[in-house]
């Protein structure tokens, strides 16, 4: 099972980069200091009410309860405007894509990238992405700006993609080539290529949407071939499914997470639901997305409510719930929307979890995902308290990694 793999998942990444840890940013880190806010450890703890938060040298160094700590700042320290405010550990969108817009990020000058950046992730509060499937070549140059201090921006993790012979979906550009594989060999090849590339994980198109031709899914055989690969060196793999088949064959396979629900076919099954949680599958809703597929609002709120219910029906079960938008392919950055549809299925501190602790935990991120003494400081300060009301968790007053600001209202 992925979650027992090697911890190379977590380290590997090309030379000319730096460790998997978010104190790794070349930017100089400065003393913060955070006092009079809520603090919500982690999404089960309760809050510490007024509190005294201080990152530095890119780790939290302090945290107590008002008149708990004889903590005094020195001068040089930056004082955050945290009065009223809450503040979390720092948020994953576990499904972006860097395209189309990120073409010749190795050259864009650095401003116009960062307010890319701050548009898309940052102003929602995010630290770590993955990146399921884009030009390699754009992601790691952005990637590479971001870790020498040259764009703030979040730690950006990187699953190059692979495709069944003849399933180039109709919504991306017939000019795009992409990678497809028609045998279990060839599917083999590609991976241990994008390993060699130093790639962060895999991810499977099982199900292809092809308008009105029928869905292309991908043989069991081919999914574990690239799955195999990918486990042997510690990384893990995700899917895209379209269909039950797609499901089934990813599941078959040994895929780690499932990038969408299949809000088209009417809920996962009985048997779907008990291999997730048997398999440790996690799961991505990407709920918002199915608002952008088709025009007409009646068919969007039926493709929504599938959803939910599938959401629902993974998360009784105590399946982990990953959270991503598919930002990127879609352009509704804005993350209002995704937060209210996830509480139809489930509270606050469940969306709260999507966003920090599951990941953390599932991708072995140990630094990251909680606000305690000696953990990364990456951090999200909110305007207001999720618990009154989930929207607020896009309501980001500030968004800080490794102690360093990378957005500030």
């Amino acid at each position: 099972m992925f979650m027992r793999l090697s911890k190379k998942f977590i380290l590997s990444l090309p030379f000319f980069f730096v460790l998997f840890c978010s104190s790794a940013l070349a930017t100089e880190h400065t003393v913060l200091v955070c006092e009079g806010a809520k603090v919500y450890p982690s999404p089960a703890a309760a809050p510490l009410e007024d509190a005294i938060l201080v990152a530095a040298d890119g780790k939290i160094s302090v945290l107590a309860a008002k008149g708990k700590s004889k903590y005094v700042p020195p001068a040089s320290a930056l004082r955050l405007n945290c009065a009223g405010r809450v503040v979390v550990a720092g948020f994953w969108n576990s499904h972006v894509h860097f395209e189309p817009g990120w073409d010749n990020a190795d050259r864009t000058p650095a401003p116009k990238l960062e307010a890319h950046v701050q548009q898309m992730l940052t102003r929602w509060g995010f630290t770590t992405v993955w990146d399921l499937g884009s030009v390699p070549a754009n992601t790691q140059a952005l990637k590479r700006r971001i870790e020498t201090g040259e764009v703030p921006g979040p730690e950006i993790l990187m699953a190059g993609a692979i495709f069944p012979k003849n399933g180039h979906p109709v919504y991306i550009s017939p000019k795009m080539q992409l990678p497809e594989v028609a045998t279990p060999q060839e599917a083999e090849h590609l991976a241990q290529q994008y390993m060699g590339m130093h790639l962060d994980g895999i991810k499977l198109f099982t199900g292809a949407f092809m308008g009105d031709k029928p869905v292309i899914n991908m043989d069991t055989a081919i999914v574990k071939a690239a799955v195999n690969v990918a486990h042997t060196g510690g990384k893990p793999v995700f899917a895209h499914p379209q269909n039950h088949t797609g499901v089934d064959n990813a599941l078959a396979g040994g895929v780690n997470i499932l990038a969408h629900t299949i809000p088209t076919e009417e809920g996962f099954t009985d048997d779907e639901l008990a291999k997730m949680k048997y398999q440790h599958t996690a799961l991505i809703p990407t709920l918002t997305l199915w608002t952008t597929v088709v025009p007409d609002p009646a068919v969007q709120e039926k493709l929504v409510g599938a959803g939910v219910a599938e959401l629902k029906s993974y998360f009784t079960k105590g399946g982990t719930i990953l959270f991503g938008t598919d930002v990127g392919f879609i352009s509704k950055y804005d993350t209002t929307e995704e937060f209210e549809f996830m509480s139809r299925a489930t509270d606050w501190r469940g969306i709260l979890a999507s966003l920090t602790t599951n990941p953390s935990n599932y991708f072995m991120a140990t630094t990251k995902g909680r606000i305690e003494k000696g953990m990364d400081a990456d951090l999200v300060i909110l305007e207001g308290d999720p618990s009154v009301d989930v929207r607020n968790l896009a309501k980001v007053a500030y968004t800080i990694r490794a102690g360093n600001i990378i957005y500030q209202k």
